[in-house]
């Protein structure tokens, strides 16, 4: 059995993964991490407390594992794990309580405890509500509306493609809370194209996969996220066109989201890809300023938050591409001002 190095290992991912990141997020986010422990494919990665667990889940999490893949191709996923322990965090208290100067009591800027029910993994902080319209994402929106009025008939499957961080997770999952709603007793499920192509390798790995199949096709709504992970992956591929097929007989309502168009996606079989097709594909594209001073405005007012409107007109004119990027540059303004204030006192 080869020993792996794990500090060599996480030393070289950060290599990796520094060539990408702005030096200040490299030394924000990545500085007081490791990974814990290695098992069975797993990487555990340590970090100092929830705050930059749920930035690295939501922001960093596909390029972190990206990165341990291109240096350990038998890593499947990363788990992120808060070492209580671990030293850092009593510089950290300065940085706490900076943030209370800056957010509001109860509720970080996106970056709160996130409470995702265990039953159809869907996080109840992705509405309507909060989703914000523009020309960039109208048809999309529009889309998703129908849907909700005539499930598992109209535009199905809805297939939603766009960029990174362009808000597809936040539409879909708006979708599946909407649901369950409206209608408690309707099966909703929400995840990963990753996740169940893992579930799929160890069901079969086994001798569980009647259990798994059994598992999807009771719901009423499924709804799978970055599909252009199953490229090149065969047996997945197969157990995704006859759940498609079978729900779709039955009426139930599928929804998928890309980086990219079905035809474009390469490594996807043209039978599985005629099935994404065969509903309706509506793109999410990059907002137009206006949009984006739009949606920063609202995660202002939601957070009750005072931000001078030269700073944001600032931001949502540099950043212009990714909407996630956009409110990441928006929380990383307000932590820093709330430091200098902090050291001023």
């Amino acid at each position: 059995m080869v020993t792996i190095d794990q500090n060599k290992l996480w030393e070289d991912t950060l290599a990796h993964l520094e060539i990408d990141v702005s030096k200040a997020n490299f030394i924000t986010w990545f500085k007081h991490t490791a990974i814990h422990r290695l098992d069975n494919g797993i990487v555990y990665l340590s970090v100092p407390n929830t705050f930059v667990r749920d930035w690295l889940r939501n922001k960093y999490h596909s390029s972190i594992l990206r990165a341990l893949r291109e240096k350990l191709e038998a890593v499947r996923c990363v788990e992120y794990i808060i070492n209580k322990s671990s030293p850092t965090l009593v510089a950290n208290r300065s940085e706490k309580k900076a943030e209370s100067a800056v957010f509001p009591a109860g509720g970080q800027l996106e970056l709160g405890e996130l409470y995702i029910d265990k039953e159809d993994n869907l996080n109840p902080k992705y509405t309507f509500e909060s989703f914000i319209v523009g020309s960039f994402n109208e048809l999309a929106y529009a889309a998703s509306q129908a849907v909700l009025k005539n499930p598992g008939i109209s535009y199905n499957p809805l297939f939603i493609y766009g960029g990174t961080g362009l808000g597809k997770t936040h539409l879909i999952q708006a979708i599946g809370n909407h649901f369950k709603r409206i209608d408690k007793n309707k099966k909703v499920y929400y995840l990963s194209a990753e996740k169940f192509t893992i579930e799929c390798v160890d069901a079969i790995r086994n001798n569980k996969a009647h259990i798994f199949k059994e598992k999807y096709r009771r719901y009423d709504v499924l709804i799978m996220d970055d599909i252009q992970f199953l490229a090149g992956k065969d047996k997945t591929q197969e157990e995704v066109f006859h759940l498609f097929n079978t729900l779709y007989d039955n009426n139930k309502q599928i929804i998928f989201s890309s980086d990219k168009a079905p035809k474009q996606i390469q490594g996807i079989e043209e039978r599985l890809k005629s099935r994404f097709e065969g509903g309706m594909i509506a793109d999410i594209s990059s907002p137009e300023y206006e949009s984006r001073l739009a949606i920063l405005k609202a995660k202002t007012r939601q957070h009750n938050i005072d931000t001078p409107e030269e700073v944001v007109e600032y931001i949502a004119s540099v950043v212009q591409n990714n909407i996630r990027e956009l409110e990441g540059v928006l929380n990383l303004v307000l932590i820093q001002t709330g430091l200098k204030k902090r050291s001023n006192y």
